[in-house]
């Protein structure tokens, strides 16, 4: 019989909700994974290819990737921090890497490897499958980030952005802050038309659904934990409102065209628009 192939290395997820299911699908078999979360909400893989642990197992791994909200990352790299081991990677996946780099940073003891990561997809968008989709890719300390990227590239067939955190924030900003922002108002509009609907329609509503069940705390890294997302915003809101104003002119021009065409050059009426200098 052929022997068995060693498993790769060992990760730890901190955080087994979807998005952390979703990584355990596709990294099962190609390495040993153990998860943590109080309340796993993730659907765990009926195989075993998952144990659930606590954190202090967790930090023994040769890679641990935190899958946590950004607002409570601090707290539990605190508690992982006593029990990692020299040469331990620690990779956070959230949405936006200002923040969670420099906690990283702050908090983790020097003999630790740290990359800041976004796959740049869940599990709506990647329901089918990972391949072809983007992950951003941060390194920030130690020599791992090559190696970990040629697995995620030549085995998952991920597309690896290497880029830095602020680079990052300021496209995610615009990115994932108007993709949510308008998701959020469209959702509000509910019910919306599909009998009739245009492809080009078809396309915004799949988009708003792949982010509408998106947990609150990813709404929040996106608009609030990102420095750049409010500017965005600010513009985007102003280009709106110089929109709404040009759509309003037009109609008072198109309005007084209408006054002038009936013959009321000389006593337009209380309905006509007045132009005044």
């Amino acid at each position: 019989m052929p022997s068995q192939r060693k498993p790769l290395s060992t990760i730890g997820i901190v955080g087994f909700g979807a998005f952390g299911a979703l990584m355990a699908k596709h990294l099962s078999g190609h390495c040993r994974l153990l998860a943590f979360d109080p309340a796993p909400r993730g659907d765990m893989p009926a195989d075993g290819s998952v144990q659930l642990c606590d954190l202090p197992e967790i930090a023994r791994c040769d890679v641990v990737v935190l899958a946590v909200p950004v607002s409570s990352m601090g707290e539990v790299i605190r508690s992982l921090c006593p029990h990692l081991q020299p040469g331990t990677v620690v990779i956070d996946v959230g949405s936006v890497k200002i923040e969670p780099v420099h906690t990283m940073l702050a908090e983790l003891p020097p003999f630790v490897e740290i990359i800041g990561a976004h796959p740049l997809f869940g599990p709506q968008s990647a329901k089918d499958g990972v391949a072809g989709h983007r992950i951003a890719w941060c390194p920030v300390r130690g020599r791992s980030a090559g190696r970990i990227a040629a697995f995620l590239r030549h085995i998952l067939k991920l597309e690896v952005i290497r880029t830095t955190p602020d680079a990052h924030d300021r496209e995610m900003a615009v990115v994932q802050g108007l993709t949510h922002l308008i998701a959020k108002v469209l959702v509000r509009m509910e019910p919306l038309p599909t009998r009739m609907a245009t492809r080009s329609f078809d396309l915004i509503l799949q988009a708003t659904n792949m982010v509408r069940h998106d947990a609150p705390a990813v709404y929040d890294a996106i608009e609030r934990a990102n420095p750049h997302a409010a500017a965005v915003r600010e513009r985007f809101f102003a280009l709106a409102e110089e929109v709404r104003a040009s759509l309003q002119a037009g109609g008072e021009v198109s309005k007084l065209r209408r006054c002038l065409d009936r013959g009321d050059r000389h006593e337009p009426s209380h309905n006509c628009v007045q132009l005044v200098d």
